[in-house]
């Protein structure tokens, strides 16, 4: 007879290194800063550790001069008030934490205690990511975020999506109609006023494209307050950057206009291949446009958005930035905690607290409501792949 391994001899052998799963890095990064041509201004005046602390900021604003002005006349008592204003942030907390008693350290195969740095590093990463996508999809408002200082805490600012009222989302889209583009054009698609017929008038075909990157682009150069383009280049070239989702992309790159601008314009040698989206992934560069996917934007779209178009089809914002589209404001910087009620040092535990507000900036209007400063926001086709 042959003999065979009993079951508690066969050999089993286990790593030691662990496999962690994937966490994007935060594709926004590259256009956050704290200098003033920022898209995504980072503001660190209420950082206790610096200075200051407290629990909101302001950002004050101001507009050009658009007056006629005088030319021998009298200028005395035709003088143009600066017409300035803020936008005001809230910041609250953000706290997690792991923790591990000796008999289960015992039993791994794996030094759990030396995952819970990175897994903790990788959860804040993660969550301010989702939260500066969440807050461009959120409507700008003076009050306070709801849920502040609640345990689960609220640190983007303004109303989430799915939580604004069909009235809060009228005033919105009446107040901001020079800086929004509904489907192929506002002359056929935008219902004055009224933000869900609005939406319902997009249809499968008003997908991204290089003519509508185009009109967009045009329609932000004239928007009042003037959207400031993210960076001027030494000939006068204006740029922004244009923010999509997967779907979106997906649609940006089928564009032939697209398609054959970064075929044929960007450079071959000297291995310029390898920065081609055609060929790996990347950003699209189209008439001063940067095209930059954030899947994110797919992955926490609104509920609303998900059968708002035509026949129920699922749309998306996508979101052409110029300077100071959104501001970041740090209360508490990103700090390492430990268990201190430890049971007779028998448990172990580590975890991370922070404290910021993230939010659009926008201009208080004559109306008392809201105009987005740095953002201009198109509404698309978002199919989803079949």
């Amino acid at each position: 007879m042959l003999t065979t391994t009993a079951a508690n001899n066969k050999l089993i052998y286990f790593r030691k290194e662990i496999y962690r799963e994937y966490v994007r890095e935060n594709l926004f990064s590259p256009y956050m800063g704290p200098s003033m041509n920022a898209i995504i201004r980072v503001i660190t005046d209420l950082d206790k550790g610096g200075k200051n602390g407290g629990e909101q900021i302001n950002i004050p604003l101001r507009a050009r001069l658009n007056g006629q002005g005088v030319g021998v006349g009298q200028l005395r008592g035709n003088e143009e008030a600066l017409d300035n204003q803020g936008t005001r942030m809230w910041i609250d907390w953000s706290r997690h934490a792991v923790t591990i008693n000796n008999a289960e350290e015992q039993k791994s195969s794996v030094d759990l205690y030396a995952e819970i740095k990175p897994a903790l590093t990788d959860w804040g990463q993660e969550k301010q990511r989702d939260e500066i996508v969440d807050g461009f999809y959120a409507l700008p408002s003076q009050n306070p975020p709801a849920g502040l200082g609640s345990p689960n805490g609220q640190r983007v600012n303004g109303i989430l999506m799915d939580a604004a009222t069909a009235a809060q989302r009228n005033t919105w889209i009446t107040d901001n109609a020079d800086r929004i583009l509904v489907g192929n054009g506002n002359t056929a698609n935008l219902v004055a006023g009224n933000f869900a017929a609005s939406m319902a008038n997009v249809t499968g075909a008003m997908t991204v494209s290089g003519a509508l990157v185009n009109r967009m682009k045009r329609s932000a150069k004239k928007a009042n307050p003037r959207i400031r383009p993210f960076k001027l280049k030494e000939n006068g070239t204006e740029w922004f950057v244009l923010f999509v989702g997967q779907e979106q992309f997906r649609d940006a790159q089928n564009d032939n206009d697209i398609k054959t601008a970064n075929q044929n314009s960007r450079a071959r040698e000297n291995q310029g291949y390898l920065k081609n989206p055609i060929f790996v992934d990347g950003d699209l560069l189209y008439n001063g446009v940067i095209i930059r996917e954030i899947p994110e934007l797919s992955l926490r779209l609104p509920v609303f958005y998900q059968t708002a178009g035509s026949g129920g089809i699922q749309i998306a914002p996508a979101f052409l930035c110029g300077q100071g589209a959104m501001a970041w404001c740090w209360g508490k910087m990103p700090t390492p905690t430990f268990l201190k009620e430890d049971d007779y040092q028998f448990l172990r535990g580590a975890g991370i607290k922070m404290a910021y507000g993230v939010g659009k900036i926008a201009k208080l209007n004559a109306a008392g409501n809201f105009k987005e400063w740095g953002v201009y926001t198109a509404f698309l086709a978002a199919v989803a792949d079949n």
